[in-house]
């Protein structure tokens, strides 16, 4: 890509998508195309057909996605199929007839199967069953990988895409219902740490900014769920209930690491992919940093950044989700690509970043 290349950010808003105009701001890139949900529906194709008619666009990275954690993912599966399956559909086929050639699809780990081999090779797509719990998800996230390896077969176009592992950083998701599991222990450690203090107010504050929280975790922290007062704190000591067993495995990149892969990705040239892959219909990726930990271990990590000193539970009434999800990325570490942050380094970053911004930091 040139400096001065076209390159159109969908979900610029988002964790990820904020993270890919950093890096490519950067790096020197100029002209960034961005447009909010309210100015551009990506979901809508007749209003999609428009803005890539209009717009002189070179290259498009498609960041643009409905997430959500296990809760979420459980709860709205019509949502995530459908609303996932139509934002990807839009914008591949209408910067393929635009005349688009170079575009970069994220999708998610998601996409392997539930009993794959562990590290997953990028070879495991469509190889078995996937996790019930994110299915949906998961489908929408494979159509797009078809949709653009099926142009690239059939139209000559040259979309690549990248499936990164867990990812977290600022202006993640805190929202307790429908957020992933890194920022949900980061915000519930620290509710947990505010409540312990007795800063009620500063819990409130909190909520205000980040979401509504959840009658069982009120009560968790010591909270009455009906009057919003402290419940006897002589009884009650705040604590931090976790789904699941806590033995599931799961690996975590700090977005800024991702968003670097992403520009390393759409700037290969086309004979080093081929010299790697051979003639691949769709070069893709998978992004990670290479090792993995319980979510128990995690949890305690995340504990020790924020300070919290009480119980941690854990509900294995809930389900666990996917035993592991550790990616290989040796396909795109044998060309040149490396992680950068540490998790603990990651983690420090990213409390101090929710701290500047919750306007309810401990005492």
């Amino acid at each position: 890509m040139n400096k001065t290349s076209s390159i159109y950010v969908a979900g610029h808003q988002g964790m990820v998508g904020t993270a890919i105009v950093r890096r490519l701001q950067s790096q020197g890139y100029t002209n960034i195309i961005k447009r909010t949900h309210e100015e551009l529906n990506l979901m809508d194709q007749r209003a999609v057909r428009q803005f890539f008619k209009h717009e002189s666009i070179d290259y498009v990275v498609l960041a643009a996605a409905k997430v959500g954690g296990i809760y979420a993912n459980n709860t709205y599966p019509a949502e995530f199929i459908y609303q996932n399956i139509m934002i990807g559909a839009n914008v591949i086929h209408e910067a393929y007839s635009a005349g688009i050639e170079r575009l970069l699809f994220l999708g998610s780990s998601c996409i392997y199967p539930k009993e794959a081999p562990q590290p997953m090779k990028e070879e495991y797509l469509l190889t078995g069953k996937l996790e019930q719990t994110n299915e949906p998800y998961a489908i929408a996230k494979i159509a797009g990988i078809k949709l653009c390896e099926s142009y690239n077969r059939q139209y000559g176009t040259r979309y690549r895409a990248v499936m990164p592992t867990n990812l977290y950083g600022p202006n993640d998701n805190y929202d307790l219902e429908t957020s992933h599991v890194l920022p949900a222990l980061i915000r519930k450690f620290h509710l947990a740490k505010l409540a312990s203090n007795g800063q009620w107010y500063a819990i409130e504050r909190d909520e205000e900014i980040f979401g509504s929280i959840p009658d069982d975790i009120k009560e968790s922290l010591g909270i009455n769920a009906t009057t919003n007062k402290p419940l006897n704190e002589s009884t009650t000591q705040p604590k931090v209930v976790l789904w699941g067993t806590g033995s599931p495995y799961r690996e975590f990149l700090h977005v800024d690491d991702m968003a670097c892969a992403c520009v390393f990705v759409m700037n290969l040239p086309d004979g080093e992919i081929v010299s790697h892959l051979g003639d691949n219909p769709l070069p893709f990726f998978n992004i990670g940093a290479g090792e993995d930990m319980p979510i128990r271990e995690l949890a305690e990590i995340v504990k020790e950044v924020v300070g919290f000193e009480g119980e941690i539970v854990f509900d294995s009434d809930k389900p666990d989700g996917m035993p592991r999800k550790l990616l290989d990325v040796s396909r795109l570490s044998s060309m040149g690509w490396k992680q950068e942050i540490g998790l603990k380094e990651g983690l420090a970053r990213t409390y101090e970043w929710y701290l500047k911004n919750s306007g309810s930091s401990p005492n």
